[in-house]
């Protein structure tokens, strides 16, 4: 299975658990990129739409795509705004209005698109004057006491990834984003934000946000379940409540 079915598969998961946007990010946006009432917003890669609402709530008009139809019905039944628009596509093969949008953004799905003709798409999908937004959240790898028993699970059924960045990290500073922008040649000067966040979870919760992960995914399927029952329990057998630490980066550009 591609990394990218594997959020349709649990489409509904993934819309449930998944967690939305800090409302700074939409006030920078407003900010740096005329989020507004007056706003045509196309969205790419909405997943079960934890970005479209907050956008169709500042913004004048929303278009959605995702290229998983089960994630569109789940994006839909999430956003109810009279304003947002959904459609199934990639965007490669999605055929935008030229100039037709205020605001090119993706949130957590830009990784996904071909680079190549992703710039070059968006660009021209932009009006005078558009930008494009590009933001994704990042889990910081646990502490103690966590931390040494989930190390030894995956020492057990993964070993040596334990430790190394996650495959979100591509949303760090100094991961590649800005600088697909400028290698595009296509936009001005990449302003960067970023947010910190906590998340409380639960050894049920935190199973439920395990699955929705693709980036488990280079585990066979018996291995990765294993995995995720174990580092379940062994936040349950912890008193400690698990706070998960989160980074999000929002990277805007005005189309040059």
């Amino acid at each position: 299975m591609d990394q990218r079915e594997s959020f349709e598969a649990v489409a509904d998961l993934y819309a449930e658990v998944r967690r939305g946007y800090p409302a700074a990010l939409f006030d920078d946006l407003e900010a740096l990129a005329g989020l507004g009432p007056a706003c045509r917003v196309l969205e790419v890669g909405c997943g079960g739409g934890q970005a479209t609402g907050d956008l169709a709530a500042r913004a004048g008009r929303v278009l959605a795509i995702d290229p998983g139809a089960k994630l569109i019905d789940e994006a839909r039944r999430r956003v109810s705004a009279p304003n947002a628009d959904f459609a199934v596509s990639t965007f490669e093969a999605f055929e935008a209005a030229p100039g037709g949008f205020d605001l090119v953004a993706s949130a957590q799905a830009w990784h996904w698109v071909d680079p190549e003709a992703g710039f070059p798409k968006a660009a021209a999908a932009l009006a005078d004057g558009g930008a494009m937004a590009v933001f994704g959240h990042v889990p910081v790898i646990p502490g103690e006491p966590f931390a040494t028993p989930f190390k030894a699970i995956f020492d057990r059924y993964a070993p040596g990834a334990w430790g190394h960045p996650p495959p979100q990290a591509w949303y760090l500073p100094d991961g590649p984003v800005a600088g697909m922008f400028d290698a595009s040649g296509l936009f001005g000067p990449v302003t960067h934000r970023g947010y910190e966040w906590t998340w409380r979870l639960d050894a049920e919760g935190f199973g439920r946000y395990l699955r929705t992960d693709s980036g488990y995914h280079f585990l066979p399927e018996g291995p990765r379940f294993a995995l995720f029952d174990e580092m379940c329990a062994a936040v349950a057998a912890e008193p400690t409540p698990f706070d998960t630490r989160w980074e999000t980066h929002l990277y805007v550009a005005r189309r040059a």
